[in-house]
């Protein structure tokens, strides 16, 4: 088996990347600018610019997914990094690599792929009676500021996208030789003796005496440290405070309702079912066929639907009915939009003529436009008039809150008293931010740097207004503060014996487990050896962790295999290896899994050489690079 692991060095590294290696992710950007660089220009991909602000924005957008995968343990700080900078960077430019390839070979989804994709995405589009809600669509776009066609454009960058890349990593295998050769090394059983030393057994002998406890209290000073804390007292400006402040008169709301009627006007809505016959091939054909359906739904209006669904040639509606879902400007080919334009609801148009063929029209629902009363709106206008005053009352009070707090600094009540705030307190606070107190303002690292200064520390004075968010004054000073300090040698000896101890019994029983090991490999002999147990990576069977990793590491070369293991805290442990093997029962779904994620490895490594490839053909050039470049400002 190490022969094996041996000359196959190259894929023994693939597969222990299986722990380690990152799927390859590409940053979603959805278009390409396709004018000349400027100063903003920090790469060219295929003689397109990547911009400052493309790369800046990637990086929010990365940032924005950690925030919601990690709550509240997300610290931006751990990714404010010259490697998170440059892994956004990398990724946009093999991503623009891709799209680059993606235009030279004319590579594309069709509609009818886009629409399985929307609806596998957004199933709650779909009505109880198996239409398209085509209202709710364009709404719930428009809550992410996108609107229909940016949305597919989207969808069938994504999907072209996705294309290339499951094309190039099913490419990447590895011989199931192989793949069981690596797998047989992870299931390996080991027939294991144990002679164990614990600390127990050498405790009683150990004497602990003063001067020990003096030189691990002194070694060890930062684990008996208490940090500096304050006891602060802050007021806070911001928005809610100024908001509880305002009042909204009814007449406000009423002129602003009047001067704003446009805003609470729904538009006319249309909902349209057509029969399609198609005229690709016989156009006067197509026409007759047409004029008897026409007849014929013309007679029994009742049954449009059920014509349409036996007889219209469109494949996207016929089996809704015929039903095309509500009018959206430029939806449809423009002979088709005027004539729903013109119809009543329940009327049946005449033939229609496009390009397709000849269609037969009728509006199923139409709503007329609709002005929403001041009652339903009422509660939004007061919200979005408290909301502006609030906006402009800031500007103001802002101004007074910082000259207050630095004129009157002896005291945040001046303050306080005069904006109408209220002051806090809260105790155990440092020079830096606490993560378990969150985006608290008087966490702020801004906040803290000005507290924790030689006049407000000493002088006991007022920080300065500082903001630590948008429209988010904080101002505080300091009531009681403790230095640091280091626990008395009294207080912690206690402790410190019994550290001492474990530690003096631990040595001693690694010197006597040496001695047994030493002896034990003289003659292989299994005298005072435990029972034997079959362990694998996979199952200790009671045996140390930390001695399961030694013994399967352990050359088992010459069989009987000794190894020695300190084991912290805990003693030393003889392990005495007799037979090597393969467990009588094969899990085969856990070896077709181990199969599948070294493919996957494999397959990774061919998309990176892939994009490798493809970004030496797109010529990408680095025209700044990362360190040099500044944030741009807000």
């Amino acid at each position: 088996m190490f022969d094996f692991v041996r000359t196959h060095q190259k894929l023994m590294q693939i597969i222990l990347a299986l722990l380690i290696v990152p799927s390859f992710v590409l940053v979603g950007v959805s278009g390409v600018k396709l004018f000349g660089e400027d100063a903003n220009t920090i790469a060219k991909v295929a003689g397109h610019p990547l911009t400052q602000q493309e790369w800046e924005n990637a990086q929010r957008n990365q940032l924005d997914r950690m925030r919601q995968q990690m709550g509240k343990q997300f610290d931006q700080k751990l990714f404010d990094t010259p490697e998170f900078k440059q892994g956004i960077l990398d990724q946009l430019i093999a991503q623009r690599a891709i799209n680059a390839e993606i235009r030279n070979s004319h590579l594309t989804v069709s509609d009818a792929k886009i629409q399985q994709t929307v609806l596998a995405q957004l199933p709650m589009l779909v009505k109880a009676d198996g239409t398209f809600d085509t209202n709710q669509y364009v709404q719930i776009l428009a809550n992410q500021g996108m609107n229909v066609s940016m949305h597919q454009d989207q969808l069938r960058n994504e999907l072209t996208l996705e294309q290339v890349s499951s094309g190039i990593e099913l490419s990447g295998f590895v011989p199931r030789t192989v793949s069981k050769a690596v797998s047989d090394f992870g299931s390996q059983e080991r027939e294991v003796q144990e002679l164990a030393l614990p600390v127990s057994k050498f405790l009683p002998d150990v004497k602990v005496t003063d001067e020990m406890v003096k030189a691990f209290y002194d070694k060890n000073a930062k684990l008996f440290e208490i940090p500096e804390s304050a006891k602060i007292e802050y007021v806070v400006l911001n928005a809610d405070a100024i908001a509880a402040q305002v009042t909204v008169t009814d007449q406000e709301v009423a002129d602003y309702y009047k001067a704003n009627t446009g805003r609470f006007t729904e538009p006319e809505s249309r909902r349209a079912s057509h029969i399609l016959i198609l005229g690709d091939k016989d156009k006067a054909a197509a026409k007759v066929k047409a004029e008897a359906i026409l007849a014929e739904v013309r007679k029994n209006p009742a049954d449009f639907a059920k014509i349409a669904k036996a007889k219209s040639e469109d494949p996207g509606s016929a089996d809704k009915g015929g039903d095309l879902g509500i009018l959206q400007k430029d939806a449809f080919v423009k002979p088709v939009e005027e004539a729903i334009l013109k119809l009543k609801q329940g009327e049946i148009s005449g033939l229609v003529e496009s390009d397709y063929g000849y269609h037969i029209i009728t509006v199923t629902e139409l709503k007329p436009t609709h002005v929403k009363p001041l009652d339903e709106v009422k509660g939004d206008i007061a919200a979005e008039i408290k909301k502006a005053k609030a906006g402009k009352l800031y500007t103001d009070m802002s101004s007074d809150f910082t000259d207050t707090v630095y004129s009157q600094y002896e005291s945040l009540k001046p303050a306080a008293d005069k904006l109408k705030l209220k002051i806090e307190t809260v105790e155990g606070i440092g020079r830096q931010p606490n993560p378990i107190l969150g985006a608290a303002p008087f966490n702020n690292p801004k906040f803290l740097a000005a507290l924790f200064t030689d006049d407000t520390l000493k002088n006991k004075r007022n920080t300065e207004a500082v903001e630590v968010a948008p429209q988010t004054l904080i101002a505080g000073r300091i009531v009681e503060f403790k230095p640091a300090s280091k626990k008395p040698l009294a207080e912690v000896e206690s402790a410190i014996k019994q550290r001492v101890a474990v530690e003096e019994a631990v040595k001693a029983a690694t010197k006597a487990g040496e001695e047994k090991l030493a002896a034990a490999k003289k003659t292989g002999d299994a005298t005072g050896f435990g029972e034997v147990k079959t362990i694998s990576r996979a199952k200790a069977d009671g045996i140390n962790p930390a001695a399961v990793a030694a013994v399967m590491k352990a050359d088992v070369s010459k069989l009987p295999a000794y190894v020695g293991v300190e084991i912290p805290g805990q003693g030393y442990g003889v392990y005495r290896i007799g037979k090597v093997g393969q467990p009588a029962a094969q899990d085969k779904d856990r070896r077709e899994q181990e199969a599948q994620r070294i493919n996957q490895i494999v397959a990774q490594q061919e998309m990176t050489s892939y994009v490798e490839a493809l970004k030496q053909k797109a010529k990408v050039k680095i025209l700044r690079p990362v360190a040099t470049i500044k944030k741009q400002a807000e």
